[in-house]
């Protein structure tokens, strides 16, 4: 995947052109993360590209935010367990520190990571990891993205 849709992620969400969008839910896009050393690393883009931080939304969107990001971790976490024997948990964190605006991590993590890393923040993990080509977002995750959506789906109903 390449394009200028990175420069603007939330604006090509709201216009459809951005490929990573999984489903747009009620105050936010959930997405695939271009990187997916850990399948099934998703995000949770607000739907207000100027909206920096979640105390900058109202009391209801700010809480509809969170009730977008409960359902997108719950999807993860029902695909992966699915989809890989070895998946233990979801970490759900809302960081905030290198793109200016609101979003939050949805990192499955799994028995199968390195023993040094498997209890430590994803952060930790070798930076290599996040640029490697063999973990860029591609066709061969469509499986994985298919049943997360499917999962969102199912939440959502």
């Amino acid at each position: 995947m390449t394009g200028d849709w990175r420069a603007d992620r939330i604006g090509t969400a709201l216009r459809g052109e951005n490929p990573t969008v999984l489903r747009r839910l009620t105050a936010g896009f959930a997405v695939i993360g271009d990187v997916q050393f850990l399948p099934g690393y998703s995000v949770l883009l607000v739907d207000e590209p100027d909206v920096q931080r979640l105390s900058d939304l109202p009391r209801a969107k700010r809480l509809s935010f969170l009730s977008d990001m409960d359902q997108l971790g719950e999807a993860v976490e029902r695909a992966c367990r699915r989809l890989d024997p070895d998946f233990n948990r979801v970490n759900l964190e809302i960081l905030g520190n290198t793109e200016p605006f609101l979003h939050a991590h949805v990192w499955p993590r799994f028995a199968w990571e390195p023993a040094d890393l498997v209890r430590r923040p994803v952060w930790l993990h070798p930076p290599e990891r996040w640029s490697d080509s063999r973990f860029r977002l591609g066709p061969q995750h469509d499986v994985l993205r298919d049943a997360i959506g499917g999962e969102l789906d199912r939440l959502r109903r």
